[in-house]
């Protein structure tokens, strides 16, 4: 049995060695023309991967290799088919190829070379890699990502319908939604848990901040002072005025308890019954009220005229319809009140302020507009007369932006308050009030800013200059310090020339996101200066907008700051003549009512030609002004105060009715 087996394991052993020998005996009899390497292929690439932990990017090209701890040499060795002195010659000839090629393209990168010019060498880089792993040139495999919340779709209209994506909506596509976006997007303000009332970040408040100092500058010089009444005002002072309280009835949120107690049920907090006020407090929508009973303790003589005080504060009022800056419940603003001895002293006080309000937006915003007085229809609640200044926004809107009101002696009667001349007669005062808010920051985006976010004009702006330094290699500690000194120097002739200027030095922020996040935020100037820069002294420009915001600029550095001052002063005047190119090309004269009405149907349909405003002779009539409102959803933003001086609707007739006309008066949409 034994045999048996052992014969029967010996014969396939023999078979074997025979084989074997027979193999030996062929390959050495094969013709010598007939041998070669075979180049290593997708499948031997893959062996390797799996074998020696090759590593490749699932975001883009394949990069870069790594070796398996186990076995670090076997990359190298194994890409490369032989294992000859001249097969390593060519290898590390390669890899040195790859490293002066790398260099080349982070130098490009850091001196701020566009896309064009890096993109065929980044190509070039990709062929020399794959000549030591061709896998890299192959399509990289994404990788399925589990997705825990739902996809931001872009719908057809080209809007993201989820708004907390960093998405900007186009202006042609959806203003409103562009402008949301805007305010959202760049930071400035965000809802809150309260109904209609906005949260203003940082950054929106700093811009509140510039506009409110150089306001405050120009109240100062007019005259008056700064001061500040309670938040809550009685019911029945709103009631002493019949007009004023008819006007802000509908707006005024009202306090009727003093006090909170515990719900029986133990459910929480309730209002307190018993704890009912005699006469409820009205938060403020207007202190004309409050400080006009002030007043009345204040003014005795004539020698205490004029009276001029001012007030920054938060007012409310309630609307239905919100939009933040432009229309909120809740709004920062300054208001200020006024009491003269004479009819003419409080009017050329009311038209002189409106001046300060029109200077500010044109020399600080960059922002011109037409100053004029308002229709009877659309006064100030107790007024008779309302100033007003209409910006001209890039949708062809209008945007009141200012106003000031000559009163009378409507609130002066109405508060008794009177004073004593020089004959020992006791007069009824003469009053005005006026104020600007926060709408002022929604003036400001939608006159310069575009589809790529805030543009700001260099005045207003919170930094007129962003510097981003592009940092050297870690273990270069000669270029960091040579950086350093750069950076103190441009600092200090920055400062030195009175500009307002960050540095972002975030080392976990890439340069280009850097470049992106303030370009959204507005900022005018950016000054990027890296290692490369340094070694020539000079430093690279990029302005948000004007006309030298088209390419970058290459500066000295000893010429940055005064370099840096000019070109934000041009920017500043760019901004202003384009937007009075556009208030200019969009009003509309010596046209007819049909016309109007033509114009308006297609700003309806997105489809604005560039005629937003039209300036035509009108006969006061407020039947007929409400007409036009319900037709063509168009109001009269004001009775131009230069048109309507010159006289130039004397003798022509009224485009709606055809009577005489008794003004020019400026129709158009408004916010």
């Amino acid at each position: 049995m034994a045999a048996i087996i052992g014969n029967s394991l010996l014969v396939p052993r023999r078979l074997v060695l025979i084989a074997m020998a027979v193999s030996v005996l062929l390959f050495v009899l094969r013709p010598v023309s007939s041998f070669s390497f075979r180049p290593v292929g997708r499948s031997y690439a893959a062996a390797i991967t799996q074998s020696n932990g090759l590593r490749r990017s699932t975001r883009g090209h394949a990069v870069g290799v790594s070796i398996s701890r186990r076995d670090p040499d076997a990359m190298p060795s194994r890409l490369f088919s032989s294992s000859t002195d001249s097969n390593k010659e060519t290898k590390a000839s390669v890899e040195e190829q790859i490293k002066v090629k790398g260099d080349e393209i982070r130098a490009l990168k850091e001196s701020g070379a566009d896309k064009s010019t890096v993109a065929p060498l980044i190509d070039e880089l990709l062929a020399l890699k794959a000549k030591l792993d061709p896998s890299i040139l192959e399509p990289p495999k994404k990788a399925p990502k589990a997705q825990t919340q739902p996809k931001k779709q872009q719908n057809q209209s080209g809007k993201r319908e989820n708004d907390d994506s960093d998405f900007i909506t186009a202006r042609e596509v959806d203003y409103s939604k562009w402008y949301n976006d805007i305010v959202r997007v760049t930071g400035l303000a965000e809802t809150s848990p309260v109904r209609g009332c906005m949260v203003i970040k940082p950054w929106g408040m700093s811009l509140w901040d510039r506009v409110r100092t150089e306001l405050d500058a120009k109240i100062q010089a007019h005259g008056a002072e700064n001061a500040y009444f309670p938040l809550l005002i009685p019911q029945s002072f709103l009631s002493k005025e019949a007009e004023h309280v008819d006007g802000f009835a509908k707006e005024c949120a009202v306090v009727t308890h003093h006090r909170l107690t515990t719900n029986p049920d133990g459910s929480g907090l309730m209002v307190d019954p018993e704890a009912a006020l005699e006469d409820p407090l009205i938060v403020r929508p207007t202190s004309e009220t409050m400080i006009w009973y002030m007043f009345r303790k204040w003014i005795v003589s004539h020698r205490d005229l004029p009276l001029k005080i001012n007030q920054w504060a938060n007012v409310m009022r309630w609307e239905m319809r919100t939009r933040p800056f432009l229309r909120t419940s809740e709004f920062l603003w300054q208001e200020g009140h006024t009491a003269h001895a004479t009819r003419d002293g409080a009017i050329a006080d009311a038209q002189a302020m409106l001046d300060n309000y029109a200077t500010l937006c044109e020399d600080l915003l960059a922002m011109p507009v037409v100053r004029g007085v308002k229709s009877p229809s659309e006064r100030f609640a107790g007024a008779e007369d309302t100033y007003t200044i209409e910006a001209l926004m890039q949708n062809g809107w209008a945007l009141q932006s200012g106003t000031s009101h000559f009163l009378g002696q409507s609130f002066g009667k109405a508060f008794n308050v009177t004073f004593q001349d020089e004959n020992g007669t006791q007069q009824d005062v003469w009053g005005t009030s006026w104020g600007a808010s926060t709408r002022l920051i929604g003036a400001l985006i939608m006159t310069h800013s575009d589809d790529a976010g805030l543009v700001l004009p260099p005045k207003v702006a919170p930094a007129q200059v962003i510097i981003v330094p592009i940092p050297p290699k870690k273990d270069d500690a000669e270029t960091k310090q040579a950086m350093d000194i750069a950076m103190n120097q441009l600092t200090a002739s920055l400062k030195a020339e009175g500009l307002r200027f960050k540095v972002d030095d975030r080392d976990f922020v890439r340069s280009g996101a850097k470049f992106f996040e303030w370009e959204r935020k507005g900022v005018p100037l950016r000054i990027e200066i890296g290692p490369r820069d340094v070694r020539n002294n000079v430093c690279v420009f990029k302005y948000r907008a004007g006309e030298n915001a088209d390419e970058k600029q290459t500066i000295p550095l000893s010429e940055a700051a005064a370099s840096a001052t000019a070109g934000l002063k041009s920017m500043q005047q760019d901004l202003l003549e384009a937007a009075k190119a556009r208030l200019t090309n969009g009003i509309t004269t010596d046209t007819t009512y049909e016309e109007m009405r033509t114009f308006l149907e297609a700003d309806e349909a997105s489809e604005y030609s560039g005629k937003g405003l039209f300036l035509v002779p009108w006969k006061c009539d407020a039947e007929n002004e409400n007409k036009i409102k319900e037709e063509c959803k168009a109001t009269i933003r004001c009775y131009p105060l230069d048109a309507n001086k010159q006289g130039l609707h004397q003798g022509k007739k009224c485009f709606y009715s055809g009577h005489d006309a008794t003004h020019m008066a400026l129709f158009g949409r408004a916010f």
